[in-house]
């Protein structure tokens, strides 16, 4: 016999107990996971920006070992080349206005192609017409 002032619950308020305790339960697992989510979506975050900046600064390092490469082979390639030869000497005034015009227009040409100075010019030019 159970003792009157104390009742045990009915069947529905055993289901309904019941079912507070696993809502609450359901709840509160899907709050900790989802924070744990959160954090794990953070750190895996951080690491792949980590990633990023190391793959940044190896592409940067290579690049810097390329361009020193082709410096190395341009400087390489300038000491191997022979020493531009001296121009010829003017020639004579018989020669006529057209062999002057001729070197002239080379000079011009070396001078575009800034292969000699403004000055070196000035005094192949007057070398050259006899000034």
């Amino acid at each position: 016999m159970v003792p009157r002032g104390r009742r045990r619950p009915g069947l529905v308020g055993t289901m309904a107990r019941t079912a507070v305790i696993a809502g609450t339960a359901t709840a509160t697992s899907r709050a900790v996971s989802g924070a744990m989510s959160a954090k794990q979506q953070q750190a895996a975050a951080e690491q792949q920006a980590a990633l990023e900046q190391q793959q940044q600064m190896a592409d940067l390092q290579a690049q810097q070992e390329a361009l020193a490469q082709q410096q190395a082979y341009l400087a390489q390639q300038q000491a191997m080349q022979p020493p531009p030869t001296p121009a010829a000497p003017a020639a004579p005034a018989a020669s006529g206005m057209d062999d002057e015009m001729v070197q002239l227009q080379k000079l011009a040409q070396l001078k575009e192609m800034n292969l000699i100075t403004d000055q070196e010019y000035a005094a192949k030019k007057a070398q050259i017409l006899g000034i």
